[in-house]
């Protein structure tokens, strides 16, 4: 169900190493119900592990979204913050920024696939 290249936090989101592209989890998506709006930062901002990057609206609730890892947005999907819902059909493709880590060694971490499925168990 999760993707085992990418890792994971225990708020809920997950990062691809391979591509610096990150977003909220199949399990998050659920809990929060139907996505109306996303609000997502500018590029070029710098961030550390933790930091709030953004939000994630449904009908239920907001929920903040928080950086995986440190480092700087390079690239954030704007097609998604015109049409959000496209998280609910597929969390885990539907990417919201890039991140550029500056401290390759936070990867450390993160949950892999099989510690984040028992996260949400």
């Amino acid at each position: 169900m999760y993707p085992d290249s990418y890792k994971y936090t225990n708020d809920h989101e997950w990062f691809d190493p391979a591509t610096g592209r990150m977003g909220v989890t199949d399990y998050a998506q659920k809990q929060l119900g139907d996505i109306v709006f996303l609000e997502l930062p500018e590029v070029g901002k710098v961030v550390k592990k933790g930091d709030q990057l953004g939000t994630v609206e449904s009908v239920k609730a907001v929920s903040e979204v928080f950086a995986p890892v440190s480092g700087t947005v390079t690239e954030v999907n704007s097609a998604l913050t015109e049409k959000p819902e496209g998280i609910n059909h597929d969390a885990h493709a539907s990417w919201m920024v890039i991140l550029k880590p500056s401290d390759p060694g936070e990867l450390g971490d993160l949950l892999d696939a099989t510690q984040y499925s028992g996260l949400t168990k």
